[in-house]
């Protein structure tokens, strides 16, 4: 069972990349897709439901703006779109697919790089988010939440370590939720499970400025982190860089069926 999580930066920008021809050859059982950037109305066919797949989306309340989905060759047995918090909600951040025993979330956490109203947002996310976590990783399912989480764990998650502690993305505090979301909680990071001492071939996303991709100055923020039955099915993790459809890469991992 191959999974891929995405941010797209925008559905319309990747598509115009080359997202959909990588995305019939690569051939996913499931992809979950963040930052849609776009509503309903403005999503193709192709877009909507591409050859094979299933779309499912839970769709920002602001134009152009976040926005999550997820496309699976399967159809689901159950959609839970958001996790019924209004402001959380309204920027289309959560959706939910179940397959039998396996659930795959598709999540996007906010950002709190455009200053302290955000990064405010952002712990309050956090903090209201985790109740949630408890319970789902207690769920009786397989679980997955693939998504870009905004925050590199460890140091060796991000280029610049040093110079980004005070930094939106690896703050204390932001790091010290992800471990106690490992540890105490009991989810597990995929990734790390397969590739637990990588540095440099990490990254799953570059910053537009000074030449950050040429330079291989990223940060790792996008995770499959996956409940402890599911993180032992984990067979091989890789992250695509052969085409550029954002500026994130796929995170693709392949699970035993």
């Amino acid at each position: 069972m191959r999974i891929i999580t995405l941010n797209l930066n925008g559905i319309r920008s990747a598509a115009n990349k080359g997202f959909f021809p990588w995305l019939y050859q690569t051939q996913p059982d499931i992809i979950c897709l963040q930052e849609l950037k776009a509503q309903a109305d403005n999503l193709t066919e192709e877009m909507q439901a591409p050859a094979g797949y299933y779309g499912n989306f839970h769709y920002a309340q602001k134009k152009g703006y976040s926005g999550v989905g997820i496309y699976s060759k399967q159809k689901p047995d159950e959609v839970i779109v958001g996790l019924g918090i209004d402001d959380i909600d309204a920027e289309g951040r959560y959706i939910e697919c179940r397959f039998g025993k396996l659930a795959v979330v598709s999540l996007y956490l906010p950002s709190g790089s455009s200053g302290e109203e955000r990064q405010a947002f952002k712990f309050s996310v956090m903090h209201r988010f985790m109740p949630h976590l408890e319970q789902l990783v207690n769920s009786g399912f397989d679980v997955v939440i693939c998504g870009d989480w905004n925050i590199a764990h460890q140091e060796i998650d991000l280029k610049n370590y040093k110079g980004n502690k005070k930094n939106s993305g690896f703050l204390p505090e932001e790091r010290a939720w992800m471990t106690d979301l490992f540890g105490r909680v009991g989810w597990v990071d995929a990734y790390r499970k397969l590739h637990p001492d990588t540095t440099d071939d990490c990254y799953t996303w570059w910053s537009n400025r000074g030449q950050a991709y040429a330079k291989n100055v990223g940060w790792r923020i996008d995770y499959q982190i996956v409940t402890p039955a599911l993180a032992a099915k984990a067979m091989k993790a890789s992250i695509y860089k052969a085409e550029k459809f954002s500026d994130h890469a796929p995170l693709v991992i392949d699970y035993e069926d």
